[in-house]
């Protein structure tokens, strides 16, 4: 197998800007002491961007389905009451399943 020289360079280019973007915050902030209220707001970013994802999918009229909606209401309440993430996807996929098998 013959491998051409630009497209291996290209592959290395696309991995080195892949990976600066991640190594450099780690090597910038492994120097520094964050505040507690910092690593507390930093906290809240993954849960955010979930929240984010979550209302797009449920809420935009181009993308809205019913069976989306009905299924998200046990799955925040195993979510709330749980605090377990395999429970609450598995609990989304089963309804969402019975959903589309049932109806």
């Amino acid at each position: 197998m013959e491998m051409r020289l630009d497209v291996l360079l290209l592959l290395l280019a696309a991995g080195a800007v892949t990976l600066v973007p991640r190594i450099l915050p780690l090597l910038v902030f492994s120097k520094l002491q964050i505040p507690d209220w910092g690593l507390k707001w930093l906290n809240y970013i993954p849960i955010a961007i979930l929240a984010a994802l979550l209302a797009q999918v449920l809420f935009m009229h181009e993308t809205m389905q019913w069976d989306y909606l009905i299924a998200a209401i046990p799955t925040f309440l195993v979510a709330i009451y749980t605090r377990s993430l395999l429970g609450t996807v598995l609990t989304g996929v089963v309804v969402i399943i019975l959903l589309r098998f049932l109806f």
